[in-house]
């Protein structure tokens, strides 16, 4: 897998370097802003940009910019949002526009390289990864009446384990259930949901995005 790396600090470059490149991936370019990683991009057409939020100039949002460039024009180089604080509407603002191989994981993440490279893997596959924190935080703010009201308990656990990225085997572990169990629920989630099968969308992150949206609110 080929990566290229987006972040201000010389220090968080060099290191996510490192550990991609004790992972077996190729890093192919690093940059210090925005318009830097995205003549990355044009040029390697990496398979991840791994993206911090804050960049120059301005240290708001040219992360965020870049990476809605990057899954515009090149809809094959997924991206993966990182930022040291929680954001939950940055997030948000990239998935709803491009949820397939987009992600969204503080930067704490990164120290576990299995957490990471498990990131990269699914968000190349097309998944969308969304950190636990984030998932954790919306999960306890009050909200008006939705379609999740549908759901049973059991099966709003295991959507909230889709919207953080797990699979169904990671599912399982985290519930203790069984795998088939797993694919049982969340097959009632997406018919409760009206999430039909289709070769245009990807129903969990659909659903992911359903869940995020109707928690945050």
């Amino acid at each position: 897998m080929r990566a290229v790396i987006a972040d201000d600090t010389l220090i968080t470059r060099e290191g996510l370097a490192f550990l991609l490149a004790d992972a077996g991936l190729d890093v192919v370019g690093a940059a210090s802003d925005g318009a830097a990683l995205l003549r990355l991009v044009a040029e390697y057409r990496p398979d991840v940009a791994i993206v911090d939020i804050r960049m120059p100039p301005t240290y708001r949002d040219e992360g965020i910019v870049a990476a809605r460039e990057i899954r515009r024009d090149y809809p094959g180089t997924a991206v993966l949002i990182l930022s040291q604080y929680l954001e939950p509407a940055y997030a948000m603002r990239m998935l709803t526009d491009y949820p397939e191989r987009t992600g969204y994981l503080l930067k704490e993440r990164v120290n576990e390289l299995a957490v990471l490279t498990d990131a990269l893997r699914r968000l190349s596959e097309g998944e969308t990864v969304v950190d636990p924190t984030i998932v954790a935080r919306l999960m306890h703010r009050p909200r008006p009446d939705g379609a999740l009201d549908a759901l049973t308990p059991r099966e709003r656990d295991v959507l909230a384990c889709v919207a953080e990225g797990l699979t169904n085997e990671g599912i399982g572990a985290r519930l203790f259930i069984s795998e088939r169990t797993v694919e049982s629920h969340v097959a009632n989630v997406f018919d409760k949901l009206g999430l039909t099968a289709s070769t245009h969308s990807h129903r969990r992150v659909l659903a992911a995005l359903l869940y995020l949206r109707e928690t945050r609110q």
